[in-house]
């Protein structure tokens, strides 16, 4: 990704509050990169400083030779990392962007949460832009904690900082990041169609949906790939929602790919699947939370004469069956996958998916075939009939989506040249837990 302006120019305005697990007194620290503009006092950041922990703010996951500065902008050829280092919670992001010189600018926070999708403006344009992100941390309490799989570890979604991605041709005029705690949290338990994927190509719907929220929502999203149902709630991650979880807000539910892969007595979509489901389920309803069912998304697999087979077995209608018995909204995707996949047709579909031809990525020998795993186009589409959903059913969540969000038909699903967010530059080969 190159910047095709070769500038932004930053105005970087911060507030954080925090304890470790609950934010109680606002701290303000405002941060200026080139000019100062203003005559709050704050820190100004001239020159390419790389982030370090006893600093606690700067460029990160880049070269300073990437990072040119002269007396009002910095400019990079690849996407632009920012890190501040935070407290776990919920921060409101307020930015202005735009400049001189005309701008594309999307932005991703943590592990690749799309926050801002390619908004265009002309030289001399402005436009403000708020959005939430949350900052987590493994912490439960002083004696538990969510187990992370070494693998992960590394994530941006895990470490002591908040991440921004600026990438396109991005001109950002001032930022501003303070901890809120009046907001409606949407909670996300799930697999590896569900996670924060951490680098490209992978991608999955809960990373993308944060984009279609306004500020007043901040989405949380514990799903993990690899993870069943019982592999969820052993390594904390309920526990974890559990702990959080404030009256009025949601906790959807998306698995089934990993479940279906267990074997043994009293293990099935009508046994032991049925069983988590409920208590998920029981769980969130004791603590005020609102649980949504929502069905697994399809895995990519034809039959000779252009329809999908049916690859999850009876646990879709097993959950059908809960969201019914214990009146739980219920969001179909795996009807609308099908409908989307079907629709695309065999070939045209693999451009939803992480199927790439060798050399296409640093280091990528063989061509990556996966029929599991979405691309960040996939993914988006996946947000879509999720986002669809929610307004189908009337939910309450569905008043704070951003305004005008065009209706969204699986059976006319978008095509890959639709989609033109630019990638952004940390990439992974092998391939995430789960199939």
């Amino acid at each position: 990704m190159k910047f095709i302006n070769n500038s932004i120019l930053f105005l970087f305005c911060l507030v954080l509050s925090h304890n470790m697990f609950a934010q109680t007194n606002d701290i303000t620290k405002n941060f200026y990169f080139g000019k100062k503009l203003c005559e709050t006092s704050g820190t100004i950041i001239d020159k390419p400083i790389l982030y370090n922990n006893a600093l606690g703010y700067g460029f990160d996951y880049q070269s300073v030779e990437n990072v040119v500065f002269n007396k009002k902008s910095i400019a990079g050829d690849t996407s632009v990392y920012f890190s501040v280092k935070l407290p776990e919670g919920n921060y409101k992001i307020e930015v202005v962007i735009g400049g001189k010189k005309s701008s594309n600018t999307s932005i991703k926070a943590e592990s690749r949460r799309l926050m801002l999708k390619e908004i265009k403006l002309k030289k001399n344009e402005t436009s403000k832009h708020v959005f939430t992100v949350n900052v987590r941390s493994p912490k439960i309490n002083k004696q538990a904690s969510i187990k992370v799989k070494d693998r992960d570890k590394n994530q941006l979604n895990w470490d002591d900082k908040l991440t921004l991605e600026f990438l396109g041709a991005p001109s950002v005029k001032s930022l501003k990041i303070s901890s809120v705690t009046a907001v409606k949290t949407v909670f996300l338990a799930g697999d590896s169609t569900v996670t924060d994927q951490d680098v490209e190509p992978w991608a999955s719907w809960g990373q993308f949906i944060t984009n279609y929220f306004s500020e007043d929502v901040v989405i949380a999203n514990y799903a993990e790939s690899g993870s069943s149902l019982s592999g969820f709630k052993g390594v904390k991650r309920l526990e974890k929602i559990v702990s959080l979880m404030k009256t009025g807000d949601y906790l959807f539910i998306e698995f089934a790919h990993n479940d279906e892969k267990q074997r043994g007595e009293g293990i099935g979509p009508w046994q032991s699947y049925s069983k988590l489901l409920k208590e998920y389920i029981t769980e969130a309803r004791n603590k005020g939370g609102i649980p949504v069912l929502v069905t697994p998304t399809q895995r990519r697999a034809f039959n000779k004469n252009g329809t999908l087979k049916p690859t999850h077995g009876d646990f879709p209608d097993a959950m059908r069956k809960v969201a019914k018995e214990m009146q739980v909204p219920l969001i179909d995707v795996t009807k609308m996958t099908t409908y989307m996949y079907e629709s695309w047709g065999v070939e045209p579909s693999r451009k939803a998916f992480v199927q790439y031809p060798a050399l296409t990525f640093p280091r990528q020998i063989k061509a990556l075939e996966d029929n599991t795993h979405f691309n960040s186009f996939g993914a988006n589409e996946i947000a879509k009939s999720v986002v669809q959903g929610i307004k189908d059913l009337n939910l309450e969540l569905a008043k704070y989506l951003k305004p005008n969000i065009p209706d969204y038909n699986p059976k006319k699903p978008d095509n890959i040249s639709d989609w033109t967010v630019p990638m952004s530059s940390r990439f992974e080969i092998k391939k995430p837990d789960g199939n």
